[in-house]
C-alpha cells in the first residue's frame, strides 16, 4: 500500500469497522500534535488491525523506532482488541502488565501493521496479545502480551467523553497521518 490511509480504507471496504478515537491520547489521539494518530479497524469481534508510519522523531537508534514507542503502540493495540466499535459502550481497560519481545529492529518512516487479539476474557480481567509487522508479510518485529483489568466504577463514572473528544471520526487522509516530522533534516549515522 502506498499510504496508511489506503491500507485502512482497504480494511474498511472489506467489512472492517472503525473504532472510536480520542483527542489527547498519545497513540490514538487525533488532536495530539505530538501523537501517533493511530486508527484501529475491528476485523472480527476480538481482533483489531492498525497501520502506522512512525515519524523519525520517535527513533531511538538512527532509523529505528524507539522501543518505548513500539511498546505504546502494542499496549494500545492489545486493549483495542476488547474495545468494540461503539463509542458509547466501548470497553475500556487498564493495562496491569505488558510483556514484550523485541525480535527485529522496527524501521521509522515505513508503513507498519499492528494486530491485536483476545486470548482470554474473564470479564473484569483479560489477556490480549499484539504484534507489529511490516505492512505486508508475517515477519514479527515486536510481540506483546497484556494483562488488562476493568476500570473501577468510580474511574469509569468520571470519564468525560466530550473532554476526551471521544467519538467515531470519519476515515480521512488527514486524520491518519501525524503532523510533519521536524527531524527530517537530521542526519543519520
Amino acid at each position: 500500500m502506498a499510504s496508511v490511509y489506503q491500507a485502512l480504507a482497504s480494511l474498511v471496504s472489506q467489512g472492517g469497522q472503525l473504532q472510536p478515537n480520542s483527542g489527547p491520547c498519545f497513540v490514538c489521539g487525533l488532536l495530539n500534535a505530538f501523537g501517533l494518530h493511530l486508527r484501529f479497524v475491528q476485523t472480527a469481534p476480538d481482533r483489531v488491525v492498525a497501520y502506522t508510519r512512525v515519524p523519525r522523531r520517535f527513533q531511538g537508534y538512527p532509523g529505528v523506532v524507539h522501543g518505548g514507542i513500539t511498546a505504546a503502540i502494542l499496549d494500545e493495540t492489545s486493549g483495542r482488541a476488547l474495545m468494540g466499535t461503539d463509542p458509547d459502550t466501548a470497553r475500556l481497560m487498564f493495562t496491569a502488565r505488558l510483556n514484550l519481545r523485541y525480535r527485529r529492529p522496527v524501521p521509522v518512516e515505513t508503513v507498519l501493521r499492528a494486530e491485536g487479539w483476545v486470548v482470554k476474557d474473564k470479564g473484569r480481567t483479560a489477556v490480549c496479545q499484539a504484534a507489529l509487522y511490516p505492512e505486508h508479510g508475517d515477519q514479527v518485529l515486536v510481540e506483546a502480551e497484556a494483562l488488562l483489568v476493568a476500570l473501577p466504577p468510580d474511574v469509569q463514572a468520571q470519564l468525560n467523553p466530550e473532554a476526551l473528544a471521544w467519538r467515531l471520526y470519519p476515515l480521512e487522509p488527514h486524520n491518519v497521518t501525524p503532523p510533519p516530522d521536524p527531524c527530517t533534516h537530521v542526519h543519520t549515522f
